[in-house]
């Protein structure tokens, strides 16, 4: 499975470069390793998927999600990304409502800080397992 893959450089670059407003509000929260020295890339392909953000390290993601997310279609696929993302390459996956960067900041990213600890937390643990 190709992460980062070169056929969608450009899309990537694209994404980065027309990003909203939510998008570039919270990547000034992630970037340059400011939440606990994680860090965190933007518009990062998976397979044929592209994450607004990815922290390969707790293999956790997030989208953030405007009007197209919650139409009958978008929320359908949507599910089925998630689903891919977390049985195929065991990425959880966090989806933020736009409105929701400017109106509770904070606690969107509490709820991050504490979804990526429990994810590390959750994947050392799979790791020692194996180990043992």
């Amino acid at each position: 499975m190709d992460y980062n893959a070169p056929d969608m450089k450009k899309i990537r670059k694209e994404l980065r470069t027309h990003g909203t407003p939510a998008e570039a509000t919270l990547w000034q929260a992630l970037k340059g390793r400011q939440m606990d020295g994680f860090k965190w890339r933007r518009q990062y392909s998976v397979g044929k998927y592209i994450l607004d953000f990815y922290c390969a390290e707790a293999r956790l993601g997030i989208e953030l999600d405007g009007a197209p997310h919650f139409t009958p279609e978008g929320q359908e696929n949507d599910f089925e990304r998630t689903s891919i993302l977390d049985t195929e390459h065991d990425i959880e996956i966090l989806h933020f409502e736009n409105k929701l960067i400017w109106n509770c900041s904070d606690l969107v990213l509490d709820y991050i800080r504490e979804h990526l600890h429990n994810r590390i937390n959750k994947l050392s643990s799979k790791t020692k397992e194996n180990n043992d």
